[in-house]
């Protein structure tokens, strides 16, 4: 994924029973389609070059079974490691945090959830019945990724949509181009997390 035009969409399907969605870049081409496993242990989820599913060019996997803290490594098509993310357990309780790890397990850079209060309103309100259905385009959380000196890399926000099925990837500060796969996998990854607790 080098050399990505944004902003990136990110596009749930609701017409089926996995997690599954479409990534398209500014241009409207396709840039992965991400497919999540079901019924698995252990998360397992396939990034394809296109909806196609032809061709499997990334792979990220949990290192432990359903777990608060799990980590999530990325592998390249030769399943080669090369990354992974680390959700930061009670941390992410209120306001959900993230650092994505490089190969040498060094940390590169952190993904934090901007305003923990749309997460607990929209929870709050999408159990009453009929406000549930609206609690799509009330509230949308945003994240932010930023590097160790705390700079904005890229911003991920929840787009106003039934079902909470479209998402929106906005460039804010320079990206380094070897990390470019690192940062969209770690925030594909979250994603699948975060819009599973709601």
């Amino acid at each position: 994924m080098q050399n990505i035009k944004f902003p990136v969409h990110f596009q749930f399907k609701i017409t089926t029973l996995s997690n599954d969605f479409t990534a398209t870049d500014a241009s409207g081409s396709v840039i992965a389609f991400v497919k999540q496993k079901m019924f698995k242990l252990k998360e397992d989820i396939l990034i394809y070059s296109d909806e196609s599913k032809t061709k499997i060019n990334y792979r990220i996997k949990a290192d432990r079974w359903l777990d608060f803290s799990a980590a999530y490594a990325f592998f390249d098509e030769n399943g080669t490691e090369f990354g992974k993310i680390v959700r930061k357990g009670w941390r992410s309780i209120w306001k959900a945090q993230y650092e994505i790890i490089d190969e040498n397990q060094k940390l590169q850079y952190y993904i934090n959830e901007e305003n923990g209060w749309v997460k607990v309103l929209d929870a709050l309100l999408g159990e009453i019945p009929g406000l549930n259905f609206f609690t799509g385009y009330l509230f949308n959380p945003s994240y932010m990724v930023t590097n160790e000196a705390g700079k904005s890399i890229v911003r991920l926000k929840k787009s106003p949509s039934f079902f909470g099925r479209k998402f929106e990837l906005t460039q804010i500060g320079a990206m380094d181009s070897d990390d470019d796969d690192r940062i969209m996998l770690g925030l594909m990854m979250m994603v699948l997390l975060e819009r599973r607790r709601g």
